[in-house]
């Protein structure tokens, strides 16, 4: 396909990312037609695709104001996506405007489009990083220049981790994560699971096999041992809509549909 003018040179058109995926189920312009094709296939398996995306992205900010209630005014977003309306920015931002906040993802257009969103902003910036290297993130002059590591951090890492295969091991990573972490920060993760809607999520997962960042799912004790080297956060592990709703109405009837686990840990 023609790369849309708006497209960084050197980007993959011809296979779908998830980042560009995860801009479409939210209703974004910021995808290409191989991402919209493969997206409309994977609403036709799992319908509630679309409510995944906005429940997930629903518990993003509400653990950013968590964060917030608990001191914390600097945050880490590593996998942040495409820019979209409730970034880590914009909900931090709004509360404390200087709130400071580094994206980092590893897909060209989300990276390229959060430094236009962020222009004329000196408290937020985005760099172009892969999770699976944290020397190069954490290390990174941008982020230095923006992110005090002698106080308390938010480190956000939401549905991200299921595209990191035990190949690349995840806890490794994780743990690399929480050595550079100082006390009293905290982590948000989010990560899909066949425990619930199993049908589904596989088909998913056997679509998604062919894109940029095949899916890998997780059980809840595998995604709990995430946190390990954290104190969990009441309410603990839960699905997405169950992690401190704004009302029962924002739970829902049936949050296992949400099919993914969502949980916050804390550095002691």
């Amino acid at each position: 396909m023609d790369r849309p003018d708006w497209a960084p040179k050197g980007v993959d058109t011809e296979k779908a990312s998830a980042a560009r995926l995860y801009d479409f189920y939210l209703g974004g312009s910021y995808n290409f037609e191989v991402d919209r094709e493969l997206g409309r296939k994977v609403a036709e398996v799992a319908p509630g695709v679309y409510d995944f995306a906005l429940l997930n992205r629903a518990f993003l900010r509400r653990a950013v104001r968590y964060f917030q209630s608990q001191g914390i005014d600097q945050f880490l977003d590593i996998g942040s996506g495409i820019p979209t309306a409730g970034n880590v920015h914009e909900v931090a931002q709004k509360a404390n405007p200087d709130a400071r906040v580094v994206y980092v993802d590893n897909e060209p257009v989300a990276a390229a489009h959060s430094e236009l969103l962020l222009e004329g902003n000196p408290n937020a910036v985005a760099i172009e990083a892969d999770l699976r290297d944290p020397d190069h993130i954490l290390h990174h002059e941008k982020t230095r220049r923006l992110l005090d590591f002698s106080r308390p951090i938010g480190l956000l890492t939401v549905a991200v981790y299921h595209f990191i295969p035990d190949s690349d091991d995840p806890l490794g990573l994780l743990a690399r994560y929480r050595a550079a972490l100082p006390s009293g920060s905290y982590v948000a993760l989010s990560h899909v699971t066949t425990d619930v809607m199993s049908t589904q999520i596989e088909q998913l997962i056997g679509l998604y096999r062919n894109s940029q960042n095949p899916v890998i799912a997780r059980t809840k004790a595998q995604f709990t041992a995430m946190f390990d080297g954290f104190d969990l956060v009441e309410p603990g592990v839960v699905f997405t809509p169950e992690w401190r709703p704004e009302s029962p109405e924002d739970a829902g009837e049936h949050p296992e549909e949400a099919a993914v686990y969502a949980a916050v840990g804390r550095r002691p």
